[in-house]
């Protein structure tokens, strides 16, 4: 009694947990990923294969809990379209790909309401269901080679693809114990462990940066580690990616965008019209980017640089031209510029004035 109460409330922890996942793409990504909807409906399948196969929940009944069923047994066609929707550019949703779920999610609800009444029908239904099963799912899997460099050449992209393998290799391993006839009882605990982690894992990826693979480059000195790991980055993007670079430098450069308060990478995708994870790569395969705060800073620094060395601007405080150059307080600047530079802003600011003067003398010599 203990573990089946004990599984009951994972199971529901699991259920909010996929609502949040739900909410999040629905909320953060639709408009610039058309994956979004997909990702939604699989995070909504997942809460309905949570409540479907838990324990007290009716075996045989054509009422209220036939949704439930059917999105649960249709989620194999939704992970096979989420999949395509991911790593095929050529990808589009077809009235065709509805009738494939309908037929899933229908041998589904058949297979699992008919157990009592129409026993002859529901186990070629269940069988066809758990071959089907393995099926989308081992589709799905395969899909990722199309844009695996693309999609792996962040942290995040190559989350999402051990959280793609992790859950066709569920789906697969939950019709293999189907069509094996090993008791569900058994591997339900199991499964709504797992369901857990994916979940935790989706929401974790949404909503915060994985830390990326490259090595930060240490400040210190002036400045010339930075400068040297910056020069040995990669030339630039592929010619396809040109024109999201133009558009990118005109936001950053032209109308200084960095200066917006809490800019973040998808609010940016957003003003771009593409999807995260391809401004992403951007950033860091076309640009040489660490990651984002370092493409935003970037562009922060070498304002507040100009503003320091600028005569004009000699009496501004430090704080001032910090927020104006978009950082949101004094101590992250300070941080941001010492390992830059070398060199405190009011240092930087020293050294700048004083070479200005040295060189009005030497002019004033020479004349």
């Amino acid at each position: 009694m203990a573990m089946t109460a004990l599984e009951l409330g994972l199971r529901g922890a699991v259920v909010a947990l996929f609502l949040v996942v739900c909410a999040v793409l629905l909320l953060r990504y639709a408009a610039v990923h058309r994956a979004a909807h997909l990702g939604a409906a699989m995070g909504a399948a997942g809460a309905a294969y949570a409540i479907s196969t838990a324990p007290f929940f009716p075996a045989s009944s054509f009422g209220w809990s036939s949704p439930f069923i059917a999105f649960a047994m249709g989620s194999p066609v939704i992970f096979w379209l989420w999949a395509r929707a991911m790593f095929d550019e050529r990808f589009a949703l077809r009235p065709w790909h509805a009738a494939v779920w309908t037929l899933l999610a229908g041998l589904g609800v058949i297979s699992h309401n008919c157990w009592t009444i129409w026993p002859d029908l529901a186990g070629p239904c269940g069988r066809a269901l758990a071959l089907a099963t393995i099926a989308f799912a081992a589709l799905g899997i395969a899909q990722i080679p199309k844009g695996w460099r693309t999609v792996a050449a962040t942290a995040r992209g190559r989350i999402l693809i051990a959280l793609m393998i992790g859950i066709g290799l569920q789906m697969m391993f939950a019709a293999s114990a189907g069509i094996a006839a090993i008791p569900t009882r058994s591997i339900n605990l199991s499964a709504a462990l797992a369901l857990a982690a994916f979940a935790l894992i989706a929401i974790w990826m949404m909503l915060f940066d994985p830390p990326e693979s490259q090595p930060a480059v240490a400040g210190g000195g002036n400045g010339q580690a930075a400068r040297e790991a910056r020069a040995l980055a990669p030339a630039g993007p592929p010619a396809s990616s040109q024109a999201a670079l133009n558009r990118l430098r005109h936001l950053m450069a032209t109308e200084r965008t960095y200066r917006q308060e809490g800019l973040t990478i998808g609010v940016l995708a957003v003003k771009l019209g593409m999807p995260e994870y391809r401004l992403r790569s951007l950033i860091n395969d076309g640009l040489g980017h660490r990651n984002f705060n370092a493409f935003l800073n970037r562009y922060r620094l070498d304002e507040a640089k100009a503003a320091l060395a600028d005569a004009s601007q000699a009496e501004v405080p430090v704080l001032t031209i910090a927020l104006d150059a978009g950082f949101q307080s004094l101590a992250p600047f300070n941080r941001a510029f010492k390992a830059d530079t070398g060199l405190t802003p009011t240092e930087f600011r020293r050294q700048a004035m004083a070479g200005q003067t040295a060189d009005a003398v030497e002019i004033a010599r020479s004349e």
